[in-house]
C-alpha cells in the first residue's frame, strides 16, 4: 500500500498527545491570557497513552494532526511533535482569526480530508468534537487519559481558541 492510499488516523494534540494541565491556569484569569497559554505549550509533557496509540496507528495509517491551536503556534507544535519522536504527519491548525468552536472547525477539516482519503479514526479529548464527528459518521476514540479544567472546556466551546 502506498503512503497516499493508506487510511488516515487523526490525532488531536492538547490533552490527547500533550498534557496541557500545567498551562490551564492561564485560562482561569480574567481576562484569559491566551498568549501565555500557547507560549507554554512547548513545555507540555507527552501523554503516554496517546503517544503509544499514535505510534501504533502509524503502523497501518498515515497520521494527521488536527488541533484547535492557532496557526501562529505552528513552529512550536512541529518542534514538540519532533521532540516526542511522534510520526511525521500533516498538521492542521485553525486560522489565527478563526474563533468558531472546535466542533465546527475540526469537523470541517475532517470532511475535507474524508473527501480524498479514508479516515480510520479520530482521537480527541473534546466531547463536543467527538459527538459531532460520530454524528457525521467518523469512528472516534475519546482521549480520556488527561484531565482538563472546566475553564478549558468553556474556552474551547465559547471562545473558539483551542
Amino acid at each position: 500500500m502506498t503512503r497516499s492510499s493508506r487510511p488516515l488516523a487523526v490525532f488531536d494534540l492538547d490533552n490527547t498527545l500533550s498534557d496541557a494541565r500545567h498551562r490551564q491556569r492561564f485560562l482561569e484569569r480574567r481576562p484569559r491570557d491566551w498568549d501565555a497559554f500557547f507560549a507554554a505549550a512547548p513545555q507540555d509533557p507527552p501523554l503516554a497513552e496517546g503517544v503509544a496509540m499514535c505510534r501504533e496507528a502509524a503502523e497501518d495509517c498515515e497520521v494527521v494532526y488536527l488541533t484547535g491551536r492557532p496557526e501562529r503556534c505552528r513552529q512550536d507544535t512541529l518542534d514538540w511533535l519532533a521532540a516526542q519522536d511522534l510520526p511525521e504527519g500533516r498538521v492542521h491548525m485553525r486560522r489565527n482569526d478563526d474563533r468558531r468552536p472546535a466542533r465546527h472547525t475540526k469537523l470541517e477539516i475532517l470532511r475535507r480530508l474524508a473527501a480524498r482519503r479514508d479516515i480510520r479514526v479520530l482521537v480527541d479529548d473534546d466531547e463536543l468534537v467527538c459527538e459531532a464527528a460520530e454524528r457525521a459518521g467518523f469512528r472516534v476514540v475519546r482521549a480520556r487519559w488527561a484531565d482538563s479544567s472546566p475553564e478549558l472546556k468553556k474556552a474551547q466551546e465559547d471562545e473558539g481558541r483551542t
